[in-house]
Order: C-alpha cells, then structure tokens, then sequence
C-alpha cells in the first residue's frame, strides 16, 4: 500500500444500500422476495423457450439468454447483500471486491449490447417479415449473443484491474451495498481523474453504441408504420415491439444515470438507489414484462402447467 495513511487490512466494508443505521426485517424479506422472484420467473421463461417447440425462434432465443443474464446479474450483488444482513457490518476481502466487480460489468454490458442488438431483431420483424427468416437466422443470433458477451468481457477485463490496482485509504468504508467502481474510487489514495475520465468515455460507448441500434431500428420502425398509415399496422407494430422498449428504457434510463450524467449531480444515495434499480429491480421485472404483455409466453405456460396438471407429478417429459 502507497501513503501513509493506507490501512495495513485488504478488507472493505459494504455499508448497505441504506447505509449503516438500524434496518427492519422488512428490507431483508422485500430483498429476498425480489432476489427468489426473478430467479424463479427468469428460470421458467428460460424453461419455457428450451422445451416448447411453438418458441424456438430467434426472438425466444434471444429472450432466453437475456432471462439467462439476468439470473447471473442479480446473483452478483443479493445473495452478498443477504448474507452480510444487516448492513454495515459486512466485509468483502480486495479480491471478492475485483471478483464481483469483474462479474458485474462482464453481466452489464452483455445485457446493454444484447438490449441492443434485440432491436434489429424488432426492426426486421416489422420492416421486412417476409425476410424475417433468412436475416434473422440460427448463425446471426448466436453472433448477437457472442458479441453480447465478448463486449461485456472486453469492458470488465479493461477497467476492473485499473479500479483494483489503486491504493486505498482511511476506514475502507464502501458507501454502496456492492463494488461499484465510482464508490471503490471514492476510497483510492492517488488523484483518479484520469481514470474515471477514461471510464467514463468507455461506459459511455458501452452505452451509446447499443443505444444508437435502437434508435436506429425505432426510428425505421416509425417511419414504416408512418408510410403504412394504417391504424391495425400500428397496434401491431406497437404489440411486437412495447416489450423490447420497456425494457430498455427501464435498463438504460438507470444506467445513463449511474455513467453518464457529470459528478455534481450524483449523491451516494442516488447513486445506490439507481444501482439498484437496475442491478436489482430491473432483473426481476424484464421476465414479467415480457410474460404479462407476450401472448406466445402465456400460451407457452399454460401449456406446460397443463402438462403438469395431468401428469400429476414434475417431469422433464412433461414439457
């Protein structure tokens, strides 16, 4: 450690996403609640699109890795957050902190591109449906989701050793309730102006350049349905893609926020609160959205709730 005030222990303390004081039973059973929601709801949808034939198209599958990323993603921060309860009194050691921090952008940003690239996926369904087939093959998905994952990869591979390598002082004392880069910095010894200028320009392309395939597709999406004039092609422009669009603003709105907006308007406890949102929240909504708004999903389930019904016992065949 460099400085001479650096603390001789490599532990840091995670003071909670309310920090230090007095939590109820409450937050710890809401927490739980939202943690075993999106992991059981994420686990059936995966479910659903692995055994029902009626949704093995390249929108499910696309929709199967999401659920699939959402289940890692909120397994990096909760499961921590659950087991140190209450807040304040958990501890992290410096190579649990670069672990989950690795994990943790790695998820982030397979999810912003894979978000993404989901758009093009919308765009040729509305645009060209007749093509749908020969653009939106087998072999072009499996490169949407490599991509997803190598971006993510590259990105955390990039900034996780540069955030870990710095010297850290005073009490170690992590004003969030997980290893976020800009709280962990907030503890470094040395200026990191540099650094943080660096990884701001890197979360920003991480950002715009999925977002600029969105609003891509979404804006040839539009003008379609313009040229269209048609009221029905409308509603059924806005049913294929309402799910696809909430979801994104929900993950990126958050995310924009927490990388993109200059440091005088962040506060920790903004900061913890949008972190959350989208670390947190948005894992157990995603499934829920597109469920409740997917008719082939409810279709899908009833089906397999059906199966089960009659087979009187859970089975693999039963899907």
């Amino acid at each position: 450690m460099e400085g001479g005030n650096a603390t001789s222990s490599t532990d840091f303390i995670l003071l909670g996403l309310f920090g230090p004081g007095e939590s109820s039973g409450l937050v710890f059973s809401l927490l739980c609640g939202v943690f075993l929601t999106a992991v059981a709801s994420n686990s059936v949808l995966i479910s659903l699109v692995w055994a029902d034939p009626r949704l093995r198209t390249p929108m499910y599958f696309l929709l199967g890795h999401l659920s699939l990323i959402d289940v890692l993603y909120i397994s990096t921060t909760v499961p921590k957050m659950l087991a140190d309860f209450p807040p304040g009194r958990a501890t992290i050691s410096l190579p649990g902190c670069a672990a989950q921090h690795f994990a943790y952008l790695t998820l982030a940003g397979a999810e912003f591109y894979l978000l993404g690239l989901m758009a093009y996926d919308r765009y040729v369904a509305v645009c060209h449906p007749l093509r749908y087939p020969a653009l939106v093959t087998r072999k072009a998905c499996l490169a949407i989701v490599a991509v997803s994952w190598l971006a993510g990869g590259v990105d955390s591979c990039l900034l996780t050793p540069i955030t870990m390598s710095h010297s850290f002082c005073g009490s170690r004392r992590i004003d969030h309730f997980f290893c976020e880069a800009p709280a962990v910095l907030r503890l470094a010894c040395a200026d990191t102006t540099l650094y943080e200028t660096a990884m701001y320009f890197c979360c920003v392309t991480m950002l715009l350049v999925p977002f600029s395939v969105v609003l891509a597709s979404y804006s040839r999406i539009l003008f379609a349905v313009y040229r269209l004039g048609s009221a029905e092609g409308g509603r059924k422009a806005l049913a294929t893609c309402s799910s696809h669009v909430t979801v994104v603003t929900l993950f990126y709105g958050a995310a924009m926020y927490t990388y993109m907006l200059p440091h005088s308007y962040h506060t920790p406890a903004l900061d913890k609160l949008f972190s959350a949102f989208y670390t947190i929240l948005t894992p157990m909504l995603n499934p829920l959205i597109y469920s409740l708004r997917n008719k082939d999903v409810a279709r899908a389930l009833r089906r397999a709730l059906g199966r089960y019904a009659a087979s009187g016992k859970p089975s693999v065949d039963a899907f």
